[in-house]
């Protein structure tokens, strides 16, 4: 619906500035949507851009972005998915972690965090403990390294 409001076929092609012409009501849920929508490529872009030259900084402040956008703006997460992002952003100044964020479809699920290789004990013994006192149920933490994403493979 927004992007025929902005006369665009996708909100890809969309900037912030056309959607704040077309909607008056910046508390409209539609614009709050596109907003999220919006935003959230241009962070993708970014994270790329930081990701590839390794400005983990820059990187874990969009997921932090990002989170606060689905939770504010799409209105995806729930509690416990941010009490998870919250305890994680407390680790940021012990150097442990850059970002964090849900993921999947929302309303509960997952979150993925970027963290050094070197705090994965410490801070997955923090979260469970923290996660518990706060909620009364243990989360399951799993680590796991990035690869390569989609791409084609040759058949054999």
């Amino acid at each position: 619906a927004a992007a025929r409001a902005l006369e665009v076929s996708a909100l890809r092609d969309a900037t912030l500035e056309q959607l704040a012409q077309a909607y008056a009501d910046e508390d409209q849920v539609e614009y709050r949507r596109a907003r999220h929508v919006i935003r959230e490529n241009q962070r993708t872009l970014d994270f790329a851009d930081a990701a590839a030259v390794r400005d983990w900084a820059k990187a874990g402040r969009l997921m932090f972005e990002s989170h606060a956008s689905l939770r504010d703006d799409f209105e995806v997460s729930c509690p416990e998915l941010d009490l998870l992002v919250e305890l994680a952003a407390a680790r940021v100044d012990r150097g442990q972690v850059w970002g964090s964020r849900m993921t999947g479809g929302g309303f509960g699920g997952c979150t993925v965090s970027l963290v050094r290789a070197e705090a994965i004990d410490e801070l997955s013994r923090y979260l469970t403990d923290e996660y518990r006192r706060a909620t009364g149920r243990s989360p399951a933490v799993f680590a796991t390294r990035p690869a390569q994403g989609a791409h084609i493979l040759p058949i054999q």
